[in-house]
């Protein structure tokens, strides 16, 4: 009943005054900077890893810092939070609100329009490895703070982890509004001690202030040899969170993100990560966790318990990200449909998915278990991120270029510069693939299936429908009213194939011998835009003989009340009338019947007939009223 089609862009809303500016940035930071300002309790410790062959010094101190800085500078600061936070699909960021705005600039282009969607549908599978990653490091990274403060604890990290991560997405049905706005006051509190004790070490080691120095970065790079892949896929830990901050971008805009990141969560990484190095170049000794070495014993339980709450803030950003992502990919057509939850009545964009909530669950505890410190899921970190930072570089080109229409050289020498940065990022994950790496990506690779088996199970169901179907307007015509009882009401038959008599009508009419007066053949179409006014949202079309052809249109992000649509639309003028109490709905429930020789692998369309079968209800996805709906099944064989 839904595919992908060019929407119409709604009115851009109003900037927020400056009180909602406010609420915004402090809910900015209370959900989306939760994953990269936890990235200092792991970051320095695994970059001197023995692994990594890095030497613990003074010079090498210096150089790693720089080269965290920079990287924040130009990854996240430069690339993501300057430009990338520009390529909003009318509000919308993530992966595949990219890819809709990429493929969207190309339409022309049907071949190189495919190809890119095939990419952004993988590059929104890799964010689901992400999602689970993160959690899990973050909560295991605060909680070995525990043998610090008391060694005897350490055998009992692992349960306290699991115990802290059920109770964060045990609350995810109270919304990412309310969450937020509880994490917000936290997570600044954070950020600013994060800040203020790197300034106290800061002061007792100024030379540390060297890093700000860009070619003490380049050195350090430069002198590593065959070890500078080993260290990259260290630092790149600094970077996790950058995509998180994208993908949030509904919930919160564009500008209050930007001025969170600007004045408090750059400067608070910045002072810390250049703590961290003072500290180490005053006692390499810390070197075992010099995050915690940061604090004078008095302060050990306060950061804990701070570096907990902002380890359970990380754990949301994916969360919320990957909320808004299954969301678009239902809608997009690449995800079955799920039960969705409405959080807030002012904000469409903050929802809450059981589905999803318990899936990622799932997959984090499993995570905390098979890895069992931060240390090993440290391996496991990155590569997922690092890939799609490097789609999402590509899919911007196409954005900046062919949408924009920016200038050639300009395009080009800004794609190339970033993608050689994501090219060594992702060069230096990849040499952790077997020490973890291929949790995340198998992840992505198992999500990448679901989602484009999904999707060309839909293409060829549709193939089948209208294989087996009959032609709508030669029904109509053939159509003897004599013979056919017609009673009153309106009826309304939601297909997804608009060309075709719908089965519930055929069933219908041979079961019941009678048609209504009103026959209304429905077909939703959501769009690559996010929200459609409501003046655009129907198109109405008479055929004749009592039926009418009506087109919803809904944006992405919409929520697909199809009854609201209905009412709200005066289409009296085309003769049709959908009286609220008057109408009933016929669906048609596809029973997917897997077939020998058929367009898919045999366990490809047996998993798309499990999927079908599993579904959310149309009753409910689309907002339908339950005593006005009449299902009837039909089996369909691919």
């Amino acid at each position: 009943m839904s595919s992908i089609a060019s929407g119409t862009s709604s009115p851009i809303a109003p900037a927020p005054g400056r009180h909602g500016l406010a609420a915004l940035t402090m809910g900015a930071i209370g959900v989306v900077y939760g994953d990269i300002g936890t990235s200092p309790l792991y970051t320095v410790k695994e970059i001197f890893a023995p692994a990594t062959g890095v030497a613990l010094n003074a010079h090498n101190l210096i150089g790693a810092v720089s080269v965290i800085f920079w990287a924040l500078m130009l990854v996240v600061t430069l690339k993501y939070v300057v430009l990338i936070l520009r390529a909003d699909n009318h509000g919308e960021g993530g992966g595949l609100a990219l890819t809709a705005l990429a493929v969207s600039a190309i339409r022309s282009r049907p071949a190189l329009r495919s190809g890119l969607l095939l990419l952004g549908v993988f590059g929104a599978t890799l964010f689901y490895g992400d999602s689970v990653i993160t959690p899990a490091i973050s909560v295991l990274g605060a909680m070995e703070g525990l043998q610090i403060v008391a060694p005897g604890l350490k055998p009992y990290i692992v349960p306290i982890s699991v115990a802290i991560l059920l109770g964060v997405f045990s609350i995810q049905s109270l919304g990412t509004g309310v969450v937020g706005k509880f994490f917000g006051p936290i997570i600044v509190l954070w950020f600013l001690m994060l800040g203020a004790i790197g300034v106290g070490h800061i002061a007792q080691q100024p030379e540390i202030l060297a890093a700000l120095n860009p070619v003490h970065a380049w050195g350090f790079l430069s002198e590593r040899g065959w070890h500078l892949f080993a260290a990259v896929g260290a630092i790149v830990l600094a970077l996790t969170g950058a995509e998180a901050l994208y993908a949030d971008m509904g919930h919160f805009g564009r500008r209050p993100i930007q001025i969170a990141w600007a004045s408090l969560v750059l400067p608070a990484l910045a002072l810390n990560y250049m703590g961290q190095g003072a500290l180490l170049i005053a006692d390499p000794s810390a070197i075992e966790n010099p995050f915690y070495r940061l604090f004078p014993d008095a302060w050990l339980v306060p950061a804990l318990v701070l570096a907990t709450l902002a380890a359970i803030i990380a754990s949301q950003a994916v969360i919320s990200g990957a909320y808004s992502m299954t969301k678009q990919a239902i809608q997009l057509g690449f995800l079955p449909r799920m039960e969705i939850r409405y959080t807030s009545a002012r904000e469409a964009g903050q929802i809450y998915i059981p589905a999803v909530t318990w899936a990622l669950l799932a997959g984090v505890i499993a995570a905390v278990l098979f890895f069992g410190s931060s240390s090993a899921l440290a391996g496991a970190y990155g590569i997922a991120v690092t890939l799609t930072m490097m789609i999402t570089t590509v899919l911007t080109y196409f954005v900046v270029r062919e949408g924009w229409r920016l200038p050639a050289p300009l395009a080009i020498g800004a794609t190339l510069f970033f993608l050689a940065i994501d090219a060594l990022l992702v060069a230096g994950c990849a040499v952790k693939f077997f020490d973890g790496g291929w949790f995340p990506m198998a992840l992505g690779l198992l999500m990448f299936v679901v989602m484009s088996t999904w999707s060309r199970g839909r293409a060829l169901l549709m193939k089948g429908i209208r294989r087996e179907g009959v032609e709508l307007q030669q029904f109509i015509d053939s159509l003897d009213s004599r013979s056919v009882h017609r009673v009153e009401r309106t009826a309304v038959f939601p297909v997804a194939d608009p060309a075709t008599v719908p089965q519930a009508l055929l069933h219908n009419l041979k079961h019941n011998q009678v048609l209504h007066e009103h026959n209304v053949i429905l077909t939703v179409v959501f769009g690559e835009v996010p929200w459609v006014p409501t003046e655009r949202r129907m198109e109405v079309v008479p055929l004749g003989h009592g039926f009418w052809r009506v087109t919803l249109h809904f944006g992405f992000m919409d929520t697909p009340d199809v009854p609201k649509a209905l009412t709200l639309a005066r289409v009296e003028s085309q003769g049709l009338r959908i009286p609220v109490f008057e109408t009933s709905y016929f669906l048609s429930r596809e029973t997917v019947v897997p077939a020998p020789g058929g367009g898919m692998a045999n366990w490809r369309e047996r998993l798309f007939a499990a999927m079908s079968r599993n579904a959310s209800g149309a009753v409910e996805f689309f907002r339908l009223p339950d005593n006005e709906v009449v299902e009837l099944g039909t089996r369909v064989q691919l």
